[in-house]
């Protein structure tokens, strides 16, 4: 959709900040650069002891756009400030932006336009996370935003409920009173979650536009991180959990049973993957809270939420977290939660025969997998790199899964880099795959280190079968006998090449590479830093 460039002011932008005079201008300047679309800014302060609030005096005094608001207390939530901002707002429509972000250029006319040319309460545009400080980008649920699509109500398309962002979206001013629609107060984590129920609730005409409207940056080296990203401790887990289930509830009590029933599968399918991943770089206390937790939650689902997909990764991965009591099966879980998921040996039969998770687990089936075709497996690759002078191998292992790989006959692999800050691919070709064994396939090829460079490379596969389908996946890391240990290789190229196998926390090889003495050196320099802390 085209920017209307002569859109009238109607739109009023809710900012957010406390503390956070490193970063709230650049919002604020973003919000303002939106154009004569923009009605005014709202800068809400949550009573910060920064510097906070005098830049946003300086940036009203420099534009009379700019309405600053301070909180008495600080809230201790994002929340509460933008219930504050809608409060406040004098436009037909209303956006909300945190102070370390940044709306992209044409966010607020691509939004306006489609609202006003479709009559709709809201508009909902594409997010991209942004890391810094390298720059990549990645789309936040993109498939919603392929093209744009014109809702009469929100159960027309389901996956709406997997979009929980409030920023990336234009709301109809009168539509959020009407139906007093807000946030959580004060300290409730991910209020997002609840917020965009009650408004799917309402039941809104809805817009859907491909247009970037919302850079959300992401800043893993802060001192303080973000909610999303400070999981560590179990209340993040648990505030997750509580949030989840009110959206459920609030969708359920409106009637919007499709959706409601949708919340529950995402929370299987998102959240439950990502910190199963993440469990092996927890405590045992912090294990078996978070068991225990996820038992009680999991313990709210009836009979239609286990029925369809049963082998889908999120819902196996709960079906075996709520048949044990206690925590089991860690790094295998952990396989099954990456994205691809990989569902890793051993491979189990009950006393009849039928597939199981374990032999002591026989209640968790896996027998659906005997008809389900083998690039719709998830199929577990092991993958093992020896930095050699001459030549670093890639070795790889594909596993049998119920006899199921060896009737699809597999054929040959596809073997490609991509570079985790950048995002630029090397393919590396083709190999074979060869029987090794009755339930093993192996393929092996040289890796050029040089022609990757410096960074970090993640590795991806595409598994060809005789019949012409394929299987894209990533290959578990092999850990034993030192193999992920660092080593320094010759180069033509570079010199000197610092080469760092490692597995990911969802248990996926990766690689650091390090060029030339100067990128070593730094390498080194600061690994001994660390260790003299």
């Amino acid at each position: 959709m085209q920017p209307h460039s002569h859109q009238k002011p109607a739109v009023s932008v809710v900012v957010i900040g406390y503390n956070d005079e490193d970063h709230i201008t650049q919002a604020v300047r973003s919000a303002l650069a939106q154009g004569p679309a923009v009605r005014e800014v709202v800068a809400v302060d949550d009573c910060s002891t920064d510097g906070t609030f005098d830049l946003l005096g300086g940036l009203a005094a420099g534009d009379d756009r700019v309405r600053v608001i301070r909180r008495d207390t600080n809230s201790g939530g994002c929340g509460s400030p933008r219930n504050t901002g809608i409060d406040a707002v004098t436009s037909p429509y209303v956006m909300f932006l945190d102070s370390d972000d940044v709306l992209p250029p044409g966010a607020a006319d691509a939004l306006l336009a489609a609202a006003r040319d479709e009559d709709a309460e809201v508009v909902s545009g594409l997010c991209v996370r942004r890391e810094l400080p390298s720059g990549r980008e990645v789309a936040w649920q993109e498939e919603l935003y392929a093209e744009t699509a014109v809702l009469d109500r929100p159960a027309r398309q389901p996956r709406l409920v997997h979009d929980t962002l409030c920023v990336n979206k234009l709301y109809r001013t009168d539509f959020l009173r009407e139906h007093a629609i807000r946030f959580p107060e004060g300290r409730f984590r991910y209020e997002d979650f609840v917020f965009t129920a009650r408004v799917l609730a309402a039941g809104p005409r809805m817009v859907l536009v491909p247009d970037r409207v919302y850079v959300w940056h992401v800043r893993r080296s802060a001192e303080q991180l973000s909610i999303s990203l400070d999981r560590a401790g179990i209340d993040n887990w648990r505030a997750r959990a509580e949030a989840s289930r009110q959206a459920y509830e609030i969708l359920l009590n409106s009637g919007q049973k499709e959706l409601a029933r949708a919340a529950r599968a995402k929370f299987l399918d998102h959240e439950l993957r990502m910190y199963a991943r993440e469990l092996g770089l927890r405590d045992a206390e912090y294990r078996r809270a978070w068991w225990t937790h996820t038992r009680e939650f999991l313990g709210e689902y009836d009979a239609a939420d286990w029925t369809t997909s049963p082998t889908a990764p999120g819902r196996l991965l709960a079906r075996v977290v709520l048949a044990s009591p206690e925590p089991r099966d860690l790094p295998r879980l952990r396989e099954l939660a990456a994205r691809p998921t990989r569902l890793c040996p051993p491979y189990a039969r009950d006393a009849q025969g039928t597939p199981v998770w374990a032999t002591d687990l026989p209640q968790v089936t896996l027998e659906p997998f005997l008809t389900r075709p083998a690039h719709r497996l998830p199929l577990a690759v092991d993958a093992e790199l020896r930095p050699r002078a001459r030549a670093t191998v890639l070795r790889l292992r594909l596993h049998e899964m119920y006899g199921r790989v060896a009737e699809a006959g597999p054929v040959a692999v596809e073997i490609e880099w991509r570079h985790r800050e950048q995002g630029r691919t090397r393919r590396q070709g083709t190999v074979a795959l060869r029987a090794a064994g009755e339930d093993l396939w192996s393929a092996e090829t040289a890796v050029d280190l040089a022609a990757l460079g410096a960074g970090t490379w993640d590795l991806r596969l595409r598994l060809r079968f005789a019949d012409g389908t394929a299987r894209e996946t990533t290959a578990h890391a092999r850990t034993g006998g030192g193999l992920l240990r660092r080593g320094v290789v010759p180069s033509l190229l570079h010199g000197v090449l610092l080469v760092q196998p490692y597995a990911t926390h969802s248990g996926t090889l990766a690689l650091r590479l390090a060029t030339g003495l100067r990128g070593v050196t730094s390498v080194l320099r600061g690994r001994l830093r660390r260790l003299l802390r």
